[in-house]
């Protein structure tokens, strides 16, 4: 089982109007969103591009704690403060301090943290393997070796999840490309921002130009061209545990 301490951009979104304000602006369903549970989402620009890969967990009625990757949270903010217009909505900056637990799921499920305040969310996948403990505004009191956080970085590259400036860049990264548009994506919620893109891509069953694929590391380092008898049909992200993640052109992607 890997335990990694880890820091966290963190909004805190309040007032009457935070879940039905969330709702419109991001690519999940938070409306139905219960007490104590969470759900990935993505906040996108007007023209169908990520801004952030977030997660979303319902700390009370009216009370919503948004978790994203070191970096993003600036972006993030802007994002969600560009449309609140006469609604009774807060949104403030919080430091999150997360321990990061992956494993097997009978590991996960009974992993626990020395932080009896800490929110208990799923992570990735939401499939039983990882989950996160979150600490608003302290750090988790773990401790954590290099070789943990090698390990987590590892498991992440074989999970093929994406990560903020490193598969996703503001502005530019598309939804179908980053792979977690299943998780992070709700089809029968209604409109936000950026979601026309979203929509007529899934309804022709299109895929991105480029999509996010795991592979094996034969030498590789971030950046690199990924080749397929000699020609480049993608490039490299991240390298970790014998694997790395690459964006592949779509015709090479199977």
């Amino acid at each position: 089982m890997i335990r990694v301490a880890d820091r966290r951009d963190g909004l805190r979104v309040t007032g009457s109007d935070a879940g039905t304000y969330l709702h419109s602006q991001l690519s999940n369903d938070i409306a139905s969103l219960m007490v104590g549970n969470s759900v990935q989402a993505f906040a996108l620009d007007p023209n169908g591009r990520v801004v952030a890969l977030c997660r979303v967990t319902r700390v009370a009625d009216n009370e919503f704690l948004i978790d994203t990757d070191s970096g993003a949270g600036e972006a993030l903010l802007a994002r969600l403060l560009r449309f609140r217009i006469r609604v009774d909505v807060a949104i403030e900056p919080v430091a999150v301090g997360a321990l990061c637990v992956r494993g097997s799921v009978d590991e996960v499920a009974t992993a626990t943290t020395p932080d009896p305040g800490a929110i208990k969310v799923s992570a990735w996948w939401n499939d039983g393997t990882a989950i996160d403990f979150l600490s608003v505004e302290s750090s988790p009191r773990v401790d954590s070796s290099a070789t943990d956080r090698d390990a987590f970085e590892a498991a992440r590259v074989l999970a093929c999840w994406p990560r903020h400036g490193s598969e996703i860049v503001s502005g530019e990264t598309l939804p179908a490309a980053t792979g977690v548009v299943p998780v992070a994506v709700s089809f029968t919620k209604g409109c936000y921002p950026g979601q026309e893109l979203v929509e007529r891509m899934d309804s022709r069953g299109a895929t991105a130009p480029t999509v996010l694929r795991n592979i094996l590391d034969t030498g590789y380092a971030t950046g690199d061209p990924y080749l397929v008898d000699g020609v480049e049909v993608g490039r490299v992200t991240s390298v970790a545990g014998g694997y790395a993640l690459a964006y592949v052109r779509r015709d090479h992607a199977n």
